[in-house]
């Protein structure tokens, strides 16, 4: 981590806008440049290294290859073929299946028609796969579904000669629609060149931004681990690290909470007698007069009954009173 961060504190990652299957994340503070640099790795992981399912092979009965056209079915294989790439699905296990759609009466068939086991989830059923416009009109259809990552073409999938008929697809397996991430300026008291990077996420719902954003960053890491697989530690005075940056946070609020206000008891408009014989004593602040007893302040010089009284109607119209030692307050002063 960048040494500035012992100075500027670690980055907070906040939500901006959030629902099922987008978000808007932002971090901030970020030294100079460190925006541009973590927004294009997070997408260019977030586009190209996610797991997800897609449809990977068709087989329909009658069709041999992917510009036949089925009787009854208004679009060619082609189209069809086109169309169930567009098919979102959530898959659990990593293992391929096998899925049907037997559809015999007219009308459009959706990626709801397809039958699959629990396994499987159909995020977008409304999709029309394709039309059947004659009456007595069949489509059997068998689905291959899978899981991985990225984008991978139909010539680079093996090939099994014994599935004739079953028609390799591209499968997009990303299921990440969108991604973009923008840098502005952000300011730490007087440093005002530090990053504020803006990501948002858009998903297809198999899985959330958050998860999604957290996988990336366990991919990152897992690379960058790589190069630091001996034990030399290269100018550690010149980087910093997570609990380095949280101890000297937790110290400067420390610190912070042991610097004690100080209110003037000047403004609690005392005697001139009172004031000096309070002031005379070390007393110079409410905030010290409250910590004092009525022993301490009757051994202040010139601090008689009157001052004492004096002193109690002042702070009661605060809502505040010197510490109680049980002490007889005309025994004290008599």
């Amino acid at each position: 981590m960048h040494i500035i961060q012992e100075e500027i504190g670690l980055p907070k990652i906040k939500i901006e806008s959030s629902d099922k299957n987008r978000a808007v994340f932002s971090i901030s503070p970020l030294p100079s440049g460190y925006g541009m640099t973590l927004g294009n790795a997070f997408r260019r992981v977030l586009l190209s290294s996610l797991p997800g399912a897609a449809i990977t092979a068709a087989k329909i009965d009658g069709i041999t290859h992917e510009y036949s056209t089925i009787a009854g079915v208004q679009d060619s294989m082609l189209d069809i073929l086109l169309n169930l790439k567009l098919v979102q699905i959530n898959k659990h296990s990593k293992d391929p299946e096998t899925v049907k759609i037997s559809v015999s009466k007219e009308g459009p068939v959706t990626a709801k028609d397809i039958e699959h086991s629990s396994d499987i989830e159909i995020l977008n059923p409304d999709l029309v796969i394709t039309h059947i416009t004659k009456k007595g009109a069949k489509l059997n259809m068998e689905l291959v579904i899978e899981k991985g990552v990225g984008y991978v073409p139909a010539t680079l999938r093996k090939k099994d000669k014994k599935d004739i008929g079953l028609i390799q697809i591209d499968a997009i397996y990303s299921p990440v629609i969108k991604v973009r991430y923008d840098v502005t300026s952000a300011r730490v008291g007087k440093m005002t060149n530090l990053d504020n990077l803006m990501i948002e996420i858009e998903t297809n719902s198999s899985i959330t931004p958050d998860d999604a954003l957290k996988f990336t960053s366990s991919v990152l890491k897992s690379y960058f681990d790589l190069f630091l697989m001996d034990e030399d530690d290269v100018e550690p005075d010149f980087r910093s690290d997570v609990d380095t940056v949280k101890e000297k946070e937790v110290e400067e609020q420390e610190e912070e909470s042991k610097k004690e206000t100080y209110t003037p008891i000047e403004i609690l408009n005392f005697s001139p007698r009172t004031l000096n014989a309070l002031i005379n004593g070390g007393i110079g602040s409410i905030e010290q007069l409250v910590k004092c007893t009525p022993s301490k302040l009757s051994n202040f010089r010139g601090f008689g009954k009157k001052a004492m009284t004096e002193v109690a109607d002042a702070l009661a119209t605060r809502g505040l009173a010197i510490q109680d030692d049980g002490s007889d307050i005309g025994e004290l002063l008599s």
